[in-house]
């Protein structure tokens, strides 16, 4: 198993996430205090609209935040170069533009453009890595594939392991399981919960399938109002969090089988 880099933990104080239009601020999350930690699958959840991409953008240092500081250790992430950040933090959206030409070997061996010289030539090492992430994901089969071959699954898997031959100590991602079905569902949060032990990754994603990473993620982030509450999805479900979490109290929550219905 490659080694990742230093360790580096993602953390936030009074952070207000949103937009600003004309000088006028639009706060959609404030007064957020988070510390994630590498080793860990966290998924991040609330309904439609709540802010969790807008979220997951600044802590990715792509958006700005309105109030408050983002840390990746202990240096503020917009003091850090965009290559230095990108060897720690790497990102995995879901509409990215990328061609489908590129075979899976080329998608992957994207994410060693961080590492590479202004001639974008792979050393050994770049090799490695890229073969490493390749294993890692199961596409071993498909490496040569183009990724139009490739089912929406596959793809996505091919998404991570760029993400993986990065080498980066924290991964985000923004809805990975859109568009696929229960099987293919269930196998992207698995491999992500894995790569997270085993590789000791922090690997934070949004998602709409809370049932599915409640028995998965070993801490939720979920979204209620203008804020977060944090925790493990066991201490969650005893609180009470995911019984209002949906509007016009028409979903409840089953606290035993921890699936939600229609009331």
């Amino acid at each position: 198993m490659i080694k990742s880099q230093d360790s580096q933990n993602l953390y936030c104080k009074n952070l207000s996430v949103g937009y600003t239009n004309n000088g006028n601020k639009k706060i959609i999350l404030e007064d957020i205090n988070l510390s994630l930690k590498k080793g860990n699958f966290i998924s991040l959840v609330g309904i439609n609209g709540s802010g969790k991409s807008t979220l997951l953008r600044t802590l990715a240092g792509l958006q700005k935040a309105l109030e408050g500081e983002v840390y990746l250790d202990k240096r503020k992430i917009t003091a850090i170069d965009p290559v230095q950040r990108s060897k720690t933090l790497s990102l995995v959206l879901t509409n990215q533009q990328i061609s489908k030409n590129l075979t899976v070997l080329e998608l992957v061996a994207l994410g060693r453009q961080p590492y590479t010289n202004w001639l974008g030539t792979l050393t050994d090492s770049d090799k490695e890595h890229i073969l490493e992430a390749i294993r890692a994901t199961e596409l071993e089969n498909f490496k040569n594939t183009s990724c139009f071959e490739l089912s929406d699954g596959q793809f996505q898997r091919a998404l991570i392991a760029r993400a993986l031959a990065q080498n980066t100590e924290i991964i985000l991602l923004d809805e990975p399981t859109t568009h696929l079905d229960l099987h293919h569902k269930a196998s992207i949060f698995l491999l992500l919960k894995k790569i997270a032990h085993t590789h000791n990754k922090l690997i934070l994603s949004t998602t709409h399938d809370i049932e599915f990473v409640l028995s998965l993620c070993d801490q939720m982030i979920v979204i209620k109002g203008k804020t977060c509450i944090t925790d493990t999805p066991d201490n969650l479900i005893q609180s009470g969090v995911f019984e209002n979490l949906f509007p016009d109290n028409t979903i409840g929550f089953n606290t035993q089988s921890k699936q939600f219905f229609i009331r």
